[in-house]
């Protein structure tokens, strides 16, 4: 698995911070927040198997892991898929346990309520076997080994619990007795001895997660004292899942443009609640689902499921992006910790009771369908996701990211012209130190220059390591690493023919530091190879190609394709560091959002309908003026300043973006940027030059630019006039307008 730049800069963090903690007193707590669909469960996964491999790590290490509901059983499944090749952990149930304890490395699985019912449940009820949780502990104990705690979705845990379940939680932590305790969720309750988060703007920079919910788009909605009035809260439920599925056919119109297969789905979300009137609406939707739309679980028909309590029918591939079911009806209680990436549309109903959205609610419809793309869709509106409810005083918790929720959306005018213009963005370059996945381009191309497929003994089987026999290693690493010589051959095991390969691969990392990362992306390098040249898929063969590369004389072929390799990526990487990112075409975005800090205004020439503001100084709101009155102004936009999404040129000897606040469109074709910028301020030289420079650049592309920097010669209550700068920063003069451009529209 291919980890993104914040999931290993996470697992840095967490890997830097649990070893500080367990050096210091037993007891501490580690608190990991990141948001819903930034894959928590990888990172702690990857963070783990990195801390039983550090060799700083001396203290040999025991697991638990806790959750609520059945998401316990969820988080084996994928503990025991990622570490189903390298046996670094073991995974395991408590019916599972060898010898009554916990061994090294091993990760016990349970489900955190059950230690509520302490005189039914089996894990922690006394017996004559002594195979009870206490005793489990204790026995691990013994074997001293420190134990640490990991507690998951903990804010769910600790919301759900009255005071005597919280009471008995307390009491298991006290009986655990963890070296470390590591609560994981999006929203944590507590603070704790040590921090570690992922942002949620990381997480939307790898395209993880949509750029944000957009609330009931194409209806008025009003934000008051905290709480959002929508004007489809008057329709009824009818209404509601209409326009909810008009959103779901227009997703798929763009899916198909963009060469995607996926299937979009709509979530319709019942009240938690048990009772007539729940039922009564369960019945009422699934009537106007089948009798209105079409839409039913019939055999044949097949494009509704339903997931409640007792009741699952075509729920079996739901999560498939392919599935041919477009609407799911369910309850949250039972979907927690549930992922279907496809999952894009969600439908909510007065008669849910709580007008307040948490991450609970809207955290199914966060996750991008297809994430190795690692980019946004060219299909703008693909990049969100809509609920649609006809609840009225809704409040955003504090537990969904500020402004991700947005209930303000504005349009680019239909009649909009496109006007392509190069822009830039940036994009961090970390290949300096580490491997990023350009380097398996790279060392594919080296072993074609060099015959690899050629030079290799495809038939090498054996990997023998000749020791001698009174020779004692505790540590396959080093073993390997010995340079001892003898006659006495040893049969590899899978887990150490394992460590043989982790040692080889980190030996071959001459010019780089051999962190996990790097030493992962040379793996990935040698598996692509063997997939692209001799067809053997390494999940199905890898044993067979780690002999193959550590058999007879091929270790050296191989370290010979990797050498230079790492130096064509290390010259290559050399050259793009500090560079910004190109971005050709670039055109007023389709559609965007905002939450409850932007204010309405009525402007008749902006190209986004409504234009949504939140002005930043009374010299770019009078300007904003100032357009909108001009009949030479076709339309304006007024620009953003982040990623690829808003427009920016190059400054700062091209290593930074300048997000140019206006793009104005003239009746006679011309395409004016403008940045109303105080003179006062220390970088506007360096912008003005950027600018003037991308302006001469692009019109010698027979591009039909003009503009610069412009402010008002009346620098308090601009009164005076507008007027922009041309010339070279060195020309400029503070408090003067000689050599300043009049802009008269």
């Amino acid at each position: 698995m291919q980890l993104k730049t914040y999931q290993e800069d996470a697992i840095d963090e967490l890997l830097d911070k649990v070893k500080k903690a367990l050096n210091t007193a037993d007891g501490k707590k580690l608190v990991f927040k990141a948001p819903t669909g930034s894959g928590k469960t990888i990172m702690m996964a990857e963070f783990l198997k990195q801390l039983v491999d550090d060799k700083e790590v001396k203290q040999p290490l025991s697991f638990i892991w806790t959750a609520p509901k059945k998401l316990h059983i969820q988080s084996k499944e994928k503990l025991d898929n990622y570490y189903e090749k390298s046996r670094t952990l073991e995974c395991s149930y408590f019916e599972d346990l060898s010898d009554r304890k916990i061994d090294e490395n091993e990760i016990l699985f349970f489900n955190w309520s059950s230690v509520n019912k302490k005189g039914t449940n089996t894990i922690v009820k006394e017996n004559e076997q002594e195979f009870y949780l206490s005793k489990v502990l204790e026995r691990t104990h013994e074997e001293g080994r420190k134990i640490i705690l990991i507690i998951d979705e903990v804010h769910y845990s600790a919301g759900q619990m009255d005071k005597k379940e919280k009471s008995a939680a307390l009491q298991l932590r006290k009986d655990i007795e963890p070296s470390l305790t590591i609560e994981v969720s999006a929203t944590p309750i507590l603070a704790g001895d040590y921090e570690v988060s992922v942002q949620t703007e990381e997480v939307k920079k790898e395209a993880m997660i949509k750029k944000s919910l957009i609330l009931n788009p194409d209806f008025v909605n009003v934000f008051k004292d905290g709480k959002i009035k929508t004007e489809l809260g008057k329709d009824s439920e009818e209404t509601v899942i209409k326009v909810a599925l008009e959103k779901r056919k227009e997703l798929i119109k763009s899916y198909q443009k963009e060469g995607s297969k996926i299937n979009p789905l709509l979530l319709i979300q019942l009240p938690d609640r048990k009772g007539q009137r729940e039922d009564e609406l369960k019945d009422k939707v699934i009537k106007i689902l089948k009798d209105k739309f079409g839409i039913s679980t019939e055999k044949g028909n097949n494009k509704l499921a339903i997931w409640l309590s007792g009741e699952h029918i075509n729920k079996e591939d739901v999560e498939k992006n392919d599935s041919e079911v477009e609407v799911l009806l369910f309850k949250q209680a039972i979907a927690l910790g549930w992922d279907c990436p496809r999952a894009q549309v969600m439908a909510l109903f007065r008669e849910w009771h709580s007008p307040i959205f948490s991450i609970q609610t809207v955290g199914r419809i966060m996750r991008m369908p297809e994430p190795d793309r690692g980019k946004y869709y060219k299909e703008e509106v693909l990049n969100y996701a809509y609920i649609y409810t006809n609840i009225n005083d809704i409040v955003i918790d504090k537990d969904v990211a500020p402004g991700y929720v947005s209930f303000l959306t504005s349009k680019r005018k239909k009649d909009y012209e496109d006007i392509n213009l190069l822009s830039c963005y940036s994009k961090r370059h970390r290949e300096k130190t580490r491997l990023s996945p350009r380097f398996i381009e790279i060392f594919l191309a080296q072993a074609k220059t060099d015959s690899l497929k050629s030079k290799i003994d495809k038939t090498a089987r054996k990997v023998d390591i000749k020791i001698i026999s009174d020779y004692k290693a505790n540590d396959i690493d080093t073993l390997a690493g010995s340079k001892i010589r003898g006659d006495k051959s040893i049969t590899v095991s899978d887990s150490d023919l394992q460590k043989l390969f982790d040692y080889f691969v980190r030996n071959s990392l001459r010019h780089f530091y051999p962190e996990d990362r790097s030493v992962n992306r040379v793996k990935e390098s040698i598996y692509k190879f063997f997939d692209k040249e001799l067809k053997m898929d390494y999940s199905e063969r890898w044993e067979e190609i780690v002999k193959i590369v550590l058999g007879n004389d091929n270790p050296q072929h191989f370290l010979n394709v990797l050498d230079k390799a790492q130096i064509e990526y290390k010259n290559e990487t050399a050259i793009r560091e500090g560079e910004l990112t190109k971005l050709e075409n670039w055109n007023i975005p389709e559609i965007l959002s905002f939450g409850s800090d932007y204010v309405e205004e009525d402007k008749q020439r902006g190209v986004m309908k409504p234009f949504y503001v939140n002005y930043l100084s009374k010299l770019e709101k009078s300007f904003t003026e100032f357009l909108d009155k001009s009949g030479k102004v076709e339309w304006w936009f007024k620009n953003g300043d982040r990623d690829a999404t808003f427009f920016a040129v190059p400054y700062n000897d091209n290593k930074t973006p300048f997000y140019v606040d206006f793009i104005v469109k003239f009746k006679d074709r011309k395409i004016g940027l403008f940045d109303p910028h105080g003179t006062q301020f220390s970088d506007f030289g360096p912008k003005s030059d950027g600018l003037r420079k991308y302006i001469k650049d692009e019109n010698k592309k027979n591009k039909n630019l003009f503009g610069g920097m412009v402010t008002n010669t009346d620098e308090i209550n601009y009164n005076g006039r507008w007027v922009y700068f041309t010339e070279n920063s060195k020309e400029f003069k503070k408090g003067e307008f000689k050599n300043w451009i009049d802009l008269e529209l």
